[in-house]
């Protein structure tokens, strides 16, 4: 691997030579494999010690996760805009380099496993800073202008995003073919209710797996959004969904965002950049849209174990997770009803 890769920047980077000091895979990425680089470059444009990561496919990538060279482009995309990503190096759709295409980016410091950030003493009560950095950086990306590299992502559906996350995860479950009657369930009360949750706004680009476990944070600070797979144009308020679904709490459910910090402050500073308010019951809707999705690629995930198509125990572990999504997303369901939701005071 280090030698067709040494060879593939030389001539990339037009550098004269380049020494690779470290080469090591990263933890995380059940559906991309990611990879620390340390190298020496002597001559190019990049000349002197870099410290880089190189992202590729993983044995469990899924079908609905873009292409790597979709995914630099809208990286690209995000970094030409201002959003605090890891600059994009380059992209090799080569697969005689490394066996798949690859795209090269610069390291940025920070963690991002969910349990531990939420089991720092630091976030236990909530941080106001973090949370208005992530409503800035996520109202940032929303306001993003269009730009070429755009151009690589899939049209926009003439569905409402909100149909579209219906229609999309029936046919996921039709796939299946189990019952699953808690999201069935769960799925219809979402359509019978189209009314409040499906706002008249225009799509925006959406990262579309903005959580805990996809930035990375150093202190109070969030350093990089990773992970742009799944990106694409939606509803704003999925994005916020995502983000503060209960599913993504990792042991602090009181911190609506993220587990890490309060929603006044993400709301505040979310408002503040994007210029309009948040619709609430649009992103209430959208948390139980999100426990769904959630539920859904965990049971995609447990069936590609159950099937044999690749036997993983982290994949057959994913389907147990399935019962704590569809408790959250009855909770949620309930507190609608009853006008008794919280979130939007947490």
């Amino acid at each position: 691997m280090a030698s067709r890769l040494r060879g593939y920047l030389s001539q990339k980077l037009g550098a004269s030579h380049i020494d690779i000091a470290e080469i090591r895979p990263l933890s995380g990425g059940a559906i991309q494999e990611n990879w620390l680089l340390s190298l020496h470059i002597t001559g190019g444009i990049f000349e002197g010690a870099q410290r880089w990561v190189l992202r590729k496919d993983a044995p469990s990538a899924v079908s609905v996760s873009h292409s790597r060279a979709v995914e630099f482009a809208v990286l690209s995309h995000a970094f030409g805009a201002g959003v605090a990503v890891p600059e994009p190096i380059c992209l090799c759709e080569d697969v005689a380099v490394l066996g798949s295409a690859f795209f090269i980016m610069r390291h940025k410091s920070g963690l991002a496993a969910g349990h531990k950030l939420a089991g720092d003493p630091v976030f236990k009560q909530g941080s106001k800073q973090l949370g208005a950095q992530l409503g800035y950086e996520m109202a940032k990306l929303h306001l993003a202008p269009s730009s070429p590299a755009l151009d690589a992502l899939p049209a926009p559906s003439p569905l409402s995003p909100q149909q579209q996350q219906l229609h999309e995860m029936r046919g996921y479950l039709d796939a299946l073919g189990t019952g699953q009657p808690v999201l069935e369930y769960a799925l219809n009360w979402l359509e019978d209710r189209l009314d409040i949750w499906q706002t008249d706004e225009a799509k925006v680009l959406c990262h579309r797996d903005f959580r805990t476990g996809n930035f990375l944070v150093e202190g109070e600070e969030m350093t990089a959004l990773l992970d742009w797979e799944f990106a694409g144009f939606s509803d704003r308020h999925e994005d916020i969904g995502w983000l503060c679904a209960r599913c993504w709490r990792f042991g602090n459910p009181h911190l609506t965002v993220g587990g890490l910090a309060p929603f006044a402050a993400f709301q505040e500073a979310y408002e503040k950049a994007y210029g309009q308010p948040i619709h609430l019951l649009a992103m209430a809707c959208w948390q139980v849209m999100a426990e769904i999705r959630w539920a859904v690629i965990a049971l995609q995930q447990a069936n590609r174990n159950d099937s044999g198509a690749e036997y993983s125990l982290q994949l057959a572990l994913s389907g147990q997770m399935v019962p704590e999504m569809e408790y959250h997303m009855l909770g949620l369901i309930d507190e609608i009803d009853q006008d008794k939701w919280q979130d939007d005071r947490q």
